[in-house]
C-alpha cells in the first residue's frame, strides 16, 4: 500500500466482548473515516497499555465522516458489546 491508498478491513467477525484493533503496520499512518458495526460497540483510543474510552453505541450503526488518526503504537480499538459474535468494518486513507 502507498500514501493515498484506501486503508480498510472487514467486515470481520468479532467475538462477544472481543476487540478489533485498527492498527497499521509499523511506519504506516492512516486516517480512519468510517467504522461500521452490526451491533453495540465501545470505541477507545488505545496505546497497547492504556485506553481512553470515548464513545459507545447501542445497536447497529456507523461512525461516519470522522478523522481518527492511527499509527502502529496508537490505534482505535472497537469492542463488540453484543452477547454473540458480530461484524465490524472500517475504512480510511493511508497518509504515510
Amino acid at each position: 500500500m502507498a500514501q493515498g491508498d484506501v486503508f480498510s478491513a472487514g467486515p470481520t467477525s468479532i467475538a462477544s466482548l472481543g476487540f478489533l484493533d485498527i492498527q497499521p503496520a509499523a511506519g504506516v499512518e492512516a486516517v480512519i473515516n468510517n467504522i461500521y458495526h452490526e451491533d453495540s460497540v465501545t470505541v477507545q483510543f488505545w496505546d497497547g497499555t492504556n485506553g481512553i474510552l470515548f464513545d459507545s453505541a447501542i445497536g447497529s450503526g456507523v461512525y461516519a465522516a470522522f478523522q481518527f488518526h492511527v499509527v502502529n503504537a496508537r490505534r482505535i480499538r472497537v469492542r463488540n458489546d453484543a452477547g454473540v459474535a458480530k461484524l465490524v468494518a472500517y475504512d480510511g486513507i493511508q497518509t504515510k
